[in-house]
C-alpha cells in the first residue's frame, strides 16, 4: 500500500461511524438560547422602536426602517433571502417601505457580508476604508465594495435617524467597526462578544488578540442597552460584555501561570532533533494547563466553554508570547 493510501486509511479510521461515536459536551445553559425560529428558519424582532434584528440562530443581521427606506446592517449569507423576508414582514405589519436603500458593512468577512449582492446596485454600501480595500482585493461578486467610506468616524443621518460609525483600531479584523445607534440605545459590534457563549476557535478567529481584548472595554464606553454581536440566537446586555471581559482576563492570567510553571525540557529531550514535535508538545501542554481551570469555572455559565476554551487559550498564549514577549528568554 502506498503512503497516500495509508494516510487515507488512517484518516478514515478517525472518522465516526455514527453520532454515538462523537464526543459529548456540557449542556447549553438556557440563558444562552434565543427565541424560536419560524418555519422559514429565521426570527425577526424589535430591538427598540424602528430598529429590528434578524437571526437564524447562528448569525445575526439588523435593519432600521426609515422614511427614506431600510438601512441594513450586515448581510450574512446563512440568513440570505430571509433578510428580505424579515424586512417584508416588518414593513407589511407597520405600513412602511420594504426597500433596502443602504447597507452598512461591519467588516469585510464573507460570513457577515456574503449576501450583499442580493440587494441591487442602487443600494448605497457604506463601510470603513479598509473594508473597501480588502473587498477590492478579494474580488468577490457576492460582496461589492462600499462606495462610501470613512477613516475614523462617520455620522449618518438617514430618514431622520442617526447612526454613528467608528473605527477604534484593529480587533477581530483590521476593519471591524462599532455601529452605534444612540437614539435606539444599541451598539452593534460583530465577532467580539457572543452573548451567552464562549468565543469560537482562536478568539472568534481573531487576527489581533490585544485589539480583540480591548474592544469589549471600548464597547462599554458607549451608552447603550442592547448589544448586537453578529452571532448566535439572542441579543446581548452590558452584563454579557462584562462577563466576556472576565472570561478573557481569566484565560490570560491562567496562560501566564502555565507559562511560568511548565518546564519545556522534557518535551525537547523526548523528541530530540524533531524540534517541531518538542514545540508542539510543550505548547499543547501549556494550553491544556491554562484552559483547564477556565473550563471548570465557566462550564454552565458560558455555552461551549468546554468546547472552545482550549483553542482560545492557545491563541491568547501565542499573543502573550509574541505580542508582549512574556516568557521570552534571551540566550546568555
Amino acid at each position: 500500500m502506498s503512503s497516500a493510501d495509508t494516510t487515507t486509511e488512517a484518516f478514515a479510521d478517525t472518522r465516526p461511524s455514527s453520532a454515538e461515536d462523537l464526543p459529548d459536551y456540557a449542556p447549553v445553559p438556557r440563558a444562552a438560547l434565543g427565541p424560536a425560529l419560524n418555519e422559514q428558519g429565521y426570527y425577526v424582532g424589535r430591538v427598540e422602536r424602528n430598529l429590528y434584528w434578524v437571526t437564524d440562530g447562528t448569525y445575526q443581521s439588523a435593519f432600521l426602517t426609515t422614511s427614506d427606506g431600510v438601512v441594513l446592517l450586515d448581510a450574512p449569507p446563512t440568513i440570505g433571502h430571509n433578510i428580505q423576508r424579515a424586512v417584508d414582514e416588518i414593513a407589511s405589519a407597520n405600513g412602511v417601505s420594504n426597500k433596502v436603500t443602504h447597507l452598512i458593512y461591519s467588516h469585510h468577512h464573507a460570513d457577515h457580508a456574503g449576501a450583499s449582492s442580493l440587494f441591487d446596485g442602487s443600494v448605497a454600501r457604506i463601510g470603513h476604508e479598509e473594508t473597501r480595500k480588502l473587498l477590492l482585493r478579494d474580488d468577490d461578486p457576492a460582496r461589492p465594495a462600499p462606495e462610501e467610506t470613512f477613516q475614523d468616524r462617520l455620522t449618518l443621518e438617514i430618514g431622520g435617524e442617526r447612526i454613528e460609525l467608528a473605527w477604534h483600531g484593529s480587533n477581530h479584523s483590521p476593519d471591524n467597526i462599532y455601529i452605534h445607534l444612540p437614539d435606539h440605545d444599541t451598539l452593534m459590534l460583530v465577532d467580539i462578544v457572543n452573548p451567552g457563549w464562549a468565543p469560537v476557535y482562536i478568539s472568534n478567529l481573531t487576527e489581533d488578540v490585544p485589539g480583540y481584548i480591548e474592544a469589549a472595554g471600548t464597547a462599554l464606553t458607549y451608552p447603550w442597552k442592547h448589544y448586537i454581536g453578529g452571532h448566535l440566537g439572542r441579543l446581548g446586555t452590558r452584563d454579557d460584555v462584562t462577563l466576556h471581559q472576565q472570561y478573557m482576563a481569566d484565560i490570560s492570567a491562567s496562560v501566564k501561570t502555565a507559562l511560568d510553571t511548565l518546564d519545556p525540557t522534557p518535551y525537547f529531550q523526548k523528541y530530540g532533533v524533531n524540534v517541531w514535535a518538542g514545540v508542539k508538545g510543550y505548547l499543547d501542554a501549556v494550553t491544556d494547563a491554562a484552559a483547564a481551570p477556565v473550563i471548570e469555572k465557566y462550564t454552565g455559565v458560558l455555552a461551549a466553554a468546554d468546547v472552545f476554551t482550549p483553542s482560545t487559550a492557545f491563541w491568547v498564549m501565542e499573543s502573550i508570547r509574541l505580542d508582549f514577549g512574556y516568557a521570552s528568554y534571551v540566550h546568555p
